[in-house]
């Protein structure tokens, strides 16, 4: 019995010090991760409501329907007339009753006209991505600061998973605790802070995850130089199709991505040989108009969008996304190009042609962006305002636990000794190799807690 009790002590004492261990990761994660899930949480929600208020493309805009509409070449000299330039994408109507919209390249830069396509009638032209919705954008993907805002969020990311997991060892039950996943709502003060924050933490922690891995597949070193790259369309599969030297990614504009994950860098085909499948017929001009009615004819109904041709070389490609608001289903996805000489099909992607990672993107991007109907968009509605409860809640925690003008962060206590350390080692050195930014960044913190903490009592007292 006396090595049974001996035996329980030191147990205990381990998963007090290994508690206290995943306490102390969790606060310092937190301090950096905090307001970058604030920041993301707000700005998706505001470009939430937006598109559903007003669209970023014009999709919302209303039209009194009538019997005929007008050709595609007759509205876009209607939208020259009124706004100069080079017509360079037609995006249809997701119904009858809504405008047509009409992407004009000037000199000032890229404009928006709706029109009215059965009268020919411009309803209004604006810059595109440059409205509140791309203001916030903008923000949410690079902190409005080019490519070190990119890398600062993706550590944010990096940094959010060791959050999550740390944060589910601290919620598991302890000691026979049996409500942990409803909040103890008899509780007071910081116990009732600590209840509500574990528990929504918990019960978010999946969607968290889901958003986190999917934002860092948009992210500039662990998507675009690892996941992406390896989950790209292959460029073979064009079947001996000429290729250009521009990739999928040229069509994209700013911080907005307006092309498909998974072809984002395989490259373009190009114009100008017999290669290709027979689309528009020999006896017919390639023009807008026809290509319109070749998307139709393979299937493409509601709204969908064509992209001109850049350069002599360049194709007409037709594209349906839901990532970009034009289907709420993810899986009828569609990406066509079609050789503008000849009007053969040179490419024809589907959402099945992807591999499993673009598969699982082409799904969690319009997901994470709620554009997969009202549902996705009131549970992306509920996430957001969570994790918002759950940042502010941690900072209260803090707040109430931290002394009364301490001048320091008082940061939860080390243990005297690490315990499970090279256990923690090893989960360090794979999560550095698999995200090469959270690897950095854990070194750099250990570099710093080891040099400066370690060594300069002030800075030791401030971050105690």
């Amino acid at each position: 019995m006396a090595f049974d009790s001996q035996t329980a002590v030191e147990t205990r004492s381990l998963s007090e010090k290994s508690y206290f261990a995943v306490w102390r990761w969790h606060f310092y994660a937190g301090l950096y991760v905090v307001p970058f899930f604030l920041m993301l949480a707000i700005t998706g929600l505001t470009m939430m409501l937006i598109t559903q208020v007003s669209g970023r493309d014009g999709e919302t805009i209303r039209v009194t329907q009538g019997e005929a509409a007008l050709s595609i070449t007759q509205l876009s000299e209607a939208a020259l007339e009124a706004v100069p330039g080079t017509v360079t994408e037609w995006i249809g109507p997701k119904a009858p009753d809504l405008a047509t919209v009409i992407r004009v390249k000037t000199e000032a830069g890229q404009r928006m006209v709706a029109m009215n396509q059965y009268t020919g009638e411009v309803i209004s032209s604006w810059d595109r991505r440059a409205g509140w919705y791309d203001f916030a954008d903008n923000i949410h993907s690079e902190l409005m600061i080019g490519t070190i805002g990119d890398r600062l969020i993706e550590i944010s990311a990096g940094l959010g998973l060791v959050l999550v997991l740390t944060g589910l060892y601290l919620w598991w039950p302890r000691g026979g605790d049996t409500s942990v996943l409803v909040p103890n709502f008899k509780a007071r003060g910081r116990a009732l802070w600590k209840s509500l924050h574990s528990v929504v933490g918990f019960w978010i922690s999946l969607v968290l995850v889901t958003f986190l891995v999917s934002g860092l597949a948009w992210a500039g070193i662990w998507g675009g130089k690892f996941v992406q790259a390896w989950s790209s369309f292959p460029a073979a599969k064009w079947d001996n199709v000429p290729l250009s030297d521009s990739i999928h990614a040229s069509m994209n504009h700013g911080s907005t991505n307006d092309v498909p994950w998974a072809l984002e860098q395989t490259p373009m085909p190009a114009s100008g040989s017999d290669a290709g499948l027979t689309g528009i017929p020999a006896e017919t001009a390639v023009n807008i108009d026809s290509v319109v009615i070749l998307g139709r004819l393979l299937g493409m109904d509601g709204r969908f969008r064509v992209a001109y041709p850049r350069g002599d070389d360049g194709v007409w490609t037709i594209n349906r996304d839901s990532m970009s608001g034009d289907s709420n289903d993810p899986f009828v996805d569609r990406t066509i190009h079609i050789d503008q000489h000849t009007g053969k099909i040179l490419a024809d992607v589907k959402y099945e042609d992807y591999s499993w990672m673009g598969k699982a993107m082409a799904v969690s991007i319009p997901l994470h962006m709620g554009l997969m109907g009202p549902v996705s968009f009131v549970f992306n509605l509920l996430f957001c305002l969570l994790v918002i409860f759950v940042c502010v809640s941690g900072i209260v925690m803090w707040l109430k636990r931290r002394p009364s003008q301490a001048g320091r962060l008082a940061a939860p206590p080390a243990p005297t000794d690490m315990p499970l350390w090279k256990g923690a080692a090893l989960i360090c050195v794979v999560t550095s190799i698999a995200v090469p930014m959270l690897g950095l960044t854990l070194l750099a913190v250990l570099a710093f807690d080891v040099l400066i903490i370690g060594n300069i009592p002030a800075v030791k007292r401030a971050f105690s």
